[in-house]
């Protein structure tokens, strides 16, 4: 069997988990779900990042211990992973033992390399990114230096252990040309090949301010920098440093999901030090865009940041799910406006996709004594409405692949406009009259469209799509991709239908 890994980031937990983080883990449920529907063995990890001198702070501004604190927010994100229908597989905490142990195990491999020496270090270090900036890169405001991520800086000077990244830097330029779709979207891609190319410099890789972190091994003055530490629990859940565990067959990771704001510790760091410890690199790093609120972007400052759980409650989770992966590019920008999702969720799904189906079925009720017509011939008419609906399978496969969910969405609903044409054009409640065979053939042919669509649309909607498909009749061993390719026998007896989506009033 054919596997797949697919990867959240681990969140960071100095704060209560937003829209963002929803969005990140909803792209990489889906395309988890549709790989098992493809018939993969597929491992999906997701989980938080609880070390570093953020969460420190974070802990002592709230009067708490760092584990104590950390044990309470990272349960807020586990608690948003169920409410969300996430189907990952394990959920991984930097402070649980297995990870200390795979980050201690790394380290001493790659000190055993030669790619790690003490020295110390001098530089401008962001807090909040965790992260040193050189000083071009920096921009000034009544005397304060900024990153570019707008994370003030200050001048740091401490002995430190160091990673010899800059031995990597032709390694990594050639790494990316052999395999150009590592990093996507493009504009990431150039975004990386533009700082490596300018050179890169060898990576502290510890830290003495600090005490909250993965001890070093055999020097317990420095604990890890929290990005080696962080980026390690991608191997960590792999049973790294066991290469027999069973779930080290998953690696190296299809795709890790990230934000942009990520994209150079995935791209740049984490092959770097695989690399140097000969492990294979991932497949894939996907770096999508930020969520912006009603035009502003999303912010703990300005108290606008959306919590997910709330939207749950009001719109219900299938229309969110279906929004937040419908409304924009992954891979771009987005705003989330209440009113686009009430738009998206009355015209598309209400409308288009529950109206079909409920016409579809009321008829085969009250004109088929309820039972699912015999499978029929197709002439020209039928042909040329299958010939979309045929290939749609395949077809929202590649798009996933290539992690374009919002066309996938989009030629799903493509058909589902079709088959709205088919069924007006078609009348089958006209055709009781004038002729019952052809209207058969057309209520059956308007099933096998709705059973293809409430298939490739489970990893989106799979609550909803699992109601849609018992409504059809399809036995729950049935609704794999490749079952499709099995009719439903004639005569298959379908309970009474009942709405799928709810309208949302419009906000006035």
């Amino acid at each position: 069997m054919q596997t797949t890994y697919l990867t959240t980031p681990i969140y960071y937990v100095n704060d209560k988990p937003h829209i963002g983080h929803a969005y990140t883990s909803l792209a990489t449920d889906v395309l988890a779900r549709w790989k098992r529907l493809d018939g993969h063995e597929v491992f999906f990890l997701t989980g938080t990042d609880e070390h570093g001198q953020k969460v420190e702070k974070a802990a002592q501004d709230a009067g708490m211990d760092p584990q104590a604190f950390t044990d309470q927010v990272s349960q807020s994100f586990r608690t948003l992973a169920d409410r969300m229908g996430f189907s990952h597989d394990d959920f991984i905490r930097t402070t649980e033992p297995r990870h200390k142990a795979a980050c201690q195990a790394l380290w001493l491999e790659l000190l055993r390399r030669d790619e790690i020496y003490l020295g110390h270090y001098e530089g401008w270090y962001a807090v909040r990114d965790e992260a040193f900036y050189g000083l071009d890169e920096l921009v000034e405001r009544d005397g304060v230096k900024y990153a570019p991520s707008g994370a003030p800086v200050a001048w740091v000077k401490e002995p430190s252990y160091f990673f010899r990244l800059s031995k990597w830097q032709d390694w990594l330029l050639d790494f990316y040309e052999k395999n150009p779709n590592f990093i996507a979207p493009a504009a990431r891609r150039n975004e990386v090949l533009s700082f490596v190319r300018s050179g890169l410099q060898d990576l502290s890789i510890s830290r003495t301010s600090f005490t909250w972190g993965v001890p070093v091994p055999n020097d317990p003055a420095h604990v890890m920098y929290v990005w080696l530490d962080a980026l390690t629990n991608y191997i960590t859940a792999a049973g790294y440093p066991d290469s027999a565990a069973e779930r080290w067959k998953f690696w190296p990771a299809d795709v890790h999901f990230v934000g942009k704001d990520i994209v150079r510790f995935h791209t740049i760091y984490w092959p770097a030090f695989l690399a140097a410890a000969e492990i294979a690199p991932p497949k894939r790093v996907f770096a999508h865009g930020w969520w912006t609120i009603e035009g502003q972007k999303m912010s703990k400052s300005l108290g606008n940041a959306i919590d997910p759980l709330a939207l749950i409650e009001e719109y219900g989770l299938d229309p969110l799910r279906y929004f937040l992966l419908r409304e924009v590019p992954f891979g771009s920008d987005g705003d989330f406006a209440r009113a686009a999702l009430v738009a998206r969720n009355n015209g598309e799904l209400a409308d288009a996709l529950g109206n079909l189906a409920n016409r579809t079925l009321s008829l085969i009720q009250r004109n088929c004594e309820g039972k699912l017509p015999a499978v029929a011939e197709r002439n020209a008419v039928d042909d040329a409405f299958f010939a979309e609906i045929d290939a749609l399978p395949a077809t929202v496969g590649d798009l996933l692949a290539a992690q374009q969910f919002h066309l996938a969405l989009e030629v799903i609903f493509t058909a589902v406009r079709a088959a709205n044409g088919y069924i007006t054009v078609q009348a089958p409640w006209a055709l009781k009259k004038t002729d019952a065979l052809r209207m058969a053939v057309v209520l059956r042919h308007l099933h096998s469209a709705l059973r293809v669509y409430a298939t490739v649309l489970q990893p989106f909607m799979p609550t909803t799509m699992a109601a849609l498909l018992d409504q059809l009749g399809v036995p729950e061993d049935a609704r794999q991709l490749a079952a499709l390719a099995t009719p439903l026998p004639g005569g298959t007896a379908l309970p009474p239908p009942s709405p799928l989506f709810r309208k949302i009033e419009a906000a006035t």
